[in-house]
C-alpha cells in the first residue's frame, strides 16, 4: 500500500474515538490530509428509512452515491456478506490522503497504537492478552514500562509527533 495506515485499538469504552479526534485535528493542523476508517462489528445504517438514498437502495441499487459540493457518500451493498479486506478498502477509497487512521481492526496486520485506561482494564490487548508484533505505541493513563513507546493518553501532540516522524517524513 502506498498510504501509511495506523490503527487505534482498545477495549470498548476506553477512548479510541476521543484520541482519534485529537490525532486527526493535530495532523490536519500540520498540513496533512487524513483519512479515517472505522470498524463496526455490527450492522450499521447510513441511509435511514424514508430518505432518498434508502429508497434507492431498497429498490435494488447495488451502489448509491450521494454528492454535494461539500461531501460524497457511498452506500455499497456487500453482496458477499463478508467484510472486505482492510487493505483493499484502503487502496480503493483512500488514495487521496497522506495517512489513514483506523479505529478498531485489532486483528489486522496494520501498525497499532493501543489506548489503555486503568479504570477500564489493567490488561493490555496487545501485550498482556497476547503479544501483537504490530503494536508500535501505547497511549495510557498509567506509567507503563513496555517494549514500545508509551504516551500519556491526553498527549495527542506527542503522539502526532511520533506518527509524523515514523510515517510522514
Amino acid at each position: 500500500m502506498n498510504v501509511p495506515v495506523v490503527s487505534v485499538v482498545a477495549k470498548s469504552g476506553t477512548g479510541k474515538t476521543t484520541l482519534l479526534e485529537k490525532l486527526i485535528a493535530g495532523l490536519k493542523g500540520r498540513g496533512y490530509r487524513v483519512g479515517a476508517l472505522k470498524h463496526d462489528a455490527h450492522r450499521f445504517e447510513m441511509d435511514h428509512e424514508g430518505k432518498d438514498s434508502w429508497r434507492l437502495t431498497q429498490a435494488g441499487a447495488a451502489t448509491t452515491v450521494i454528492t454535494s459540493p461539500a461531501k460524497i457518500a457511498m452506500i455499497k451493498m456487500n453482496r458477499d456478506a463478508q467484510e472486505p479486506p482492510l487493505e483493499e478498502t484502503i487502496q480503493r477509497l483512500f488514495a487521496d490522503v497522506d495517512i489513514v487512521l483506523t479505529e478498531g481492526f485489532k486483528k489486522s496486520a496494520m501498525p497499532k497504537i493501543e489506548v489503555h485506561r486503568t479504570a477500564r482494564s489493567e490488561r493490555l490487548l496487545c501485550r498482556d492478552e497476547e503479544h501483537d508484533p504490530t503494536l508500535i505505541a501505547v497511549a495510557s493513563d498509567a506509567g507503563l514500562q513496555l517494549d514500545v513507546p508509551v504516551f500519556h493518553i491526553d498527549d495527542a501532540e506527542a503522539i502526532c509527533d511520533f506518527i509524523e516522524a515514523r510515517f510522514l517524513q
